[in-house]
């Protein structure tokens, strides 16, 4: 008889398997992701069969070794960080909107804090130094300075990542942002319930709740397809056909809802990604938007429903971060594993977000320490960081003038990897944001060919030398890159530095569907 226990038990047990920290809420992520079996008692609570767990434990530690076989002995696995929670990862204000291409604030805080281990054996920066990163883009070095206490910059060509930053970093009055924010959330759900019939909709939920339960039990089902007892492709194609074909008279109708305003004018890539009632939703929250007076909180309002706007787009749940093709009718959902329905109105993830934001702004402000942090708009290549510090920030702009800066926490692009601007096209046109696309180094858009390996070499290399002269000379660079074309030892020449220290890291939690090996290199680079 397999030995069952209860949640807290086997995250005890796991946790002495493991010599780190387990908890409960670990163990049920395990089995509501079928992970492992989901057993109950009489009273319908979870048991957990310890054997299974053990033999998924073990995988886990067996992948550390096939990564390392296929990336490299060298792979740092302590910097995975793959015992964080998600919670951990996107705490506080690093979740107020989604950003393509970030890495993990634990990351920033494990080469600025005062700590060090095996591999990090010294520490570089200390509390009221200044820190730089010249491809700031949502922000994360910045925030992670201010909970450590060091002044930071950070520079982006992004008007919109520059957006981001900024409300993550700014000061505000919790009491007065959260009667805003609540007022601007029940004004839009009475234009909606007062505007648009969702009966039809709400049927078509019901009946695909009622179809899922039948054909896709959670997490049954799951463990099937994971241990290859049914195919997914197959079975997953017929009985969405099955569901389509018994409800097409209520899928046909809720397509051709009509909305309320004339929308000709309104951008093409509005009409293409968001149906009619959520477009018309997303303008009457822009026009409360456009009614506050306090830039501050218009800019985070901006936030909110950019955010909300990302979520309610017209496509399947595991694209969101990658736009593929229009998804209007209901489909199979290789994320959640069952039929999904595209999003029919804003209300749900704007009242979620809403809240969410407030509480994530709590907990910041709790935690971030009295130090500057200052965020300008322009080129990396050309900035000259003294004089925008002292066009904004006078105070800051005297310790700059005394000290210079102490080092660089900076992930630029990947070579061919992101359009930058092109994942939040939908912000761009709903704020009517001005972009500067073709200033972006290394876009997905001008491909990965040898060219455009020149092109980003000279790029960074730019930045690179326009940075050094703003920071002291002994002054530390950490750069965070994936450098499968072996750019950045030319890169460091062509800049004038010497590569003192690499640390590679495997990158375990992937977007989407893509979940290959993959390392990243944090090169440690000084003046030579």
């Amino acid at each position: 008889m397999a030995e069952l226990v209860n949640t807290k038990k086997a995250a005890e047990w796991a946790s002495t398997f493991l010599e780190r920290e387990v908890i409960p809420s670990n163990i049920c992520y395990l089995v509501n992701y079928a992970k492992i079996s989901k057993y109950s008692d009489d009273f319908n609570n979870i048991l957990i069969n310890i054997k299974e767990l053990k033999e998924y434990y073990e995988n886990i530690l067996m992948k550390e070794r096939v990564w390392k076989r296929k990336l490299g002995e060298d792979l740092n696995w302590k910097l995975s960080f793959e015992h964080l929670r998600e919670a951990s990862t996107t705490k506080h204000v690093h979740r107020l909107h989604p950003y393509k291409g970030k890495f993990i604030p634990q990351l920033v805080e494990y080469f600025l804090n005062d700590k060090t281990d095996n591999f990090k054996t010294k520490v570089l920066f200390k509390k009221e130094d200044i820190v730089l990163d010249p491809f700031m883009g949502s922000g994360t070095t910045l925030v992670q300075s201010k909970e450590i206490g060091i002044h930071s910059i950070g520079v982006d060509i992004s008007n919109f990542n520059c957006l981001i930053s900024e409300v993550k970093l700014n000061n505000y009055n919790i009491e007065k942002i959260t009667k805003i924010l609540l007022d601007c959330l029940e004004k839009t759900k009475e234009f909606s319930e007062e505007h648009f019939d969702e009966s039809n909709y709400h049927l078509l939920k019901e009946k695909m709740s009622d179809f899922n339960k039948d054909f896709f039990p959670n997490p049954e089902i799951k463990l099937k397809f994971i241990n290859g007892i049914m195919d997914e492709e197959k079975y997953s194609e017929l009985r969405l056909n099955t569901f389509l074909k018994q409800n097409e008279s209520l899928i046909i109708n809720e397509i051709k809802k009509n909305g309320l305003a004339n929308e000709s004018e309104m951008p093409s890539f509005l009409k293409t990604w968001f149906s009619k009632q959520i477009r018309q939703e997303l303008f009457f929250y822009l026009t409360l938007i456009n009614n506050i007076k306090d830039s501050k909180i218009q800019n985070l309002l901006r936030v909110i429903l950019s955010r909300v706007a990302r979520s309610c787009r017209a496509t399947t749940h595991f694209d969101l971060a990658t736009l593929k093709k229009v998804q209007e009718k209901p489909y199979y959902c290789f994320k959640h594993k069952k039929i999904c329905t595209p999003i029919n109105n804003i209300i749900k993830h704007l009242d979620r977000y809403t809240k969410d934001t407030i509480r994530r702004l709590e907990d910041f402000d709790s935690l971030k320490k009295d130090v500057f942090s200052e965020v300008i708009q322009g080129d990396s290549r050309n900035i000259d960081i003294v004089k925008e510090i002292k066009d904004k920030n006078s105070e800051f702009a005297k310790i700059l003038k005394s000290k210079k800066i102490d080092g660089i926490f900076t992930s630029p692009p990947y070579v061919g990897q992101i359009n930058y601007h092109e994942q939040h096209a939908y912000a761009y046109e709903l704020f009517n944001i001005e972009r500067f696309d073709d200033e972006e180094i290394g876009p997905l858009f001008k491909g990965k060919g040898q060219q455009a390996q020149d092109e980003y070499v000279e790029g960074i290399s730019k930045v690179l030398l326009n940075i050094k002269r703003f920071v002291k000379e002994d002054g530390d660079f950490f750069i965070v890159a994936n450098d499968k074309h072996n750019l950045y030892e030319k890169i460091a020449e062509k800049s004038g530095l010497k590569i003192v220290n690499r640390f590679r890291r495997p990158v375990l939690n992937r977007t989407e569907r893509d979940k290959q090996p993959y390392a990243e290199t944090i090169f440690h680079m000084k003046n030579k």
